[in-house]
């Protein structure tokens, strides 16, 4: 699929987002807001915000980061056999870190990381592959998802959380996250997390992107976003412009292997194409027919994944 508007060409993405710029017709984001409950909230935003511009910025913030749909469904799925989760303390409260039983405890271990709305057991396709490649994988359901505690969280959290996660139960050989994940896991990289190669899945596009495509969902624009923007800035002390591909590309150096499908209308692939361009020693592999979350499910993705986690496979020049 192809993205002609000029906001979703790979050129902007290779910079940081710049408010006042078009929004694409294709907005992700819209589909969230197409049931009469979600037009209501829409409206009462858009009244709030001629009215009381502070306090809409701040419940529309909070909508935006509170998952939808909501994790009740992952915490009523049983752990399966032979995975166990485990506790970890953060930030006042906990995070569910999921391991298997059946693997030797100095195997080489890899880290998987969900995206957002997502949950450890949606990377268990890609956990098996690596397990039968030697290594031990570890998943976790990061803040307000899947058996985490909470139900509101944000890019710069997740950061925090994957240096915890690293602290008590790595050394990692390798990361492989998908979407949203993995624009927290490159930052995190930028950051000076330790590991030896990566693969990012569907890789999100910058975070101030998707605040635009919110607020244009909702019917109030650009100021809406600038000022979501600030906040997010001043209360997790964090510059939005360090998870653009930008700042990405000049602080990562590990192996990089991305893959994206051409039909993904969640995460479009100009994301995944302005990673490759400017991270160094990166792969861009395109998929057709997956869209955004099948692909975590494709046979030969997750043999094509697992192989350069495992480093059977050098990653040298960017092609699709």
């Amino acid at each position: 699929m192809q993205f002609d508007d000029p906001f979703i060409s790979s050129q902007l993405f290779a910079r940081p987002c710049e408010i006042g710029e078009p929004v694409s017709n294709h907005n992700p984001a819209a589909a969230f807001f197409a049931s009469p409950a979600a037009r209501g909230i829409s409206a009462l935003l858009r009244g709030l915000d001629r009215l009381a511009p502070r306090f809409s910025t701040q419940l529309a913030l909070r909508l935006f980061l509170t998952p939808m749909p909501t994790k009740r469904a992952a915490r009523a799925r049983q752990v399966p056999a032979p995975w166990s989760v485990e506790r970890l303390p953060f930030e006042g409260a906990s995070i569910a870190v999921w391991q298997r039983s059946d693997v030797p405890a100095d195997a080489p271990r890899v880290l998987l990381v969900h995206g957002w709305a997502g949950d450890a057991q949606q990377m268990r396709g890609l956990a098996d592959a690596l397990v039968q490649a030697g290594r031990h994988p570890v998943l976790i359901d990061l803040p307000a998802h899947g058996r985490s505690d909470g139900w509101s969280s944000n890019l710069a959290q997740w950061v925090r959380a994957l240096f915890a996660v690293t602290a008590r139960f790595g050394p990692w050989d390798a990361i492989g996250a998908h979407s949203l994940g993995s624009i927290a896991v490159a930052h995190a990289l930028a950051r000076g997390l330790p590991c030896r190669r990566v693969a990012l899945i569907a890789a999100a596009p910058p975070p101030t992107l998707f605040l635009r495509w919110f607020a244009a969902a909702i019917g109030l624009g650009d100021g809406l976003a600038e000022r979501m923007v600030r906040l997010i800035e001043r209360r997790e002390r964090v510059v939005m412009a360090e998870f653009e591909p930008a700042w990405i590309g000049n602080h990562l150096s590990q192996p990089t292997l991305l893959v994206h499908d051409r039909g993904d209308r969640t995460a479009p692939l100009a994301g995944s194409e302005a990673l490759a361009r400017v991270l160094p020693r990166s792969r861009l592999r395109t998929t057709d027919g997956l869209g955004h979350r099948r692909v975590l499910d494709d046979a030969a993705v997750l043999a094509e994944v697992s192989a350069h986690l495992a480093g059977a496979e050098p990653t040298t020049a960017n092609e699709s």
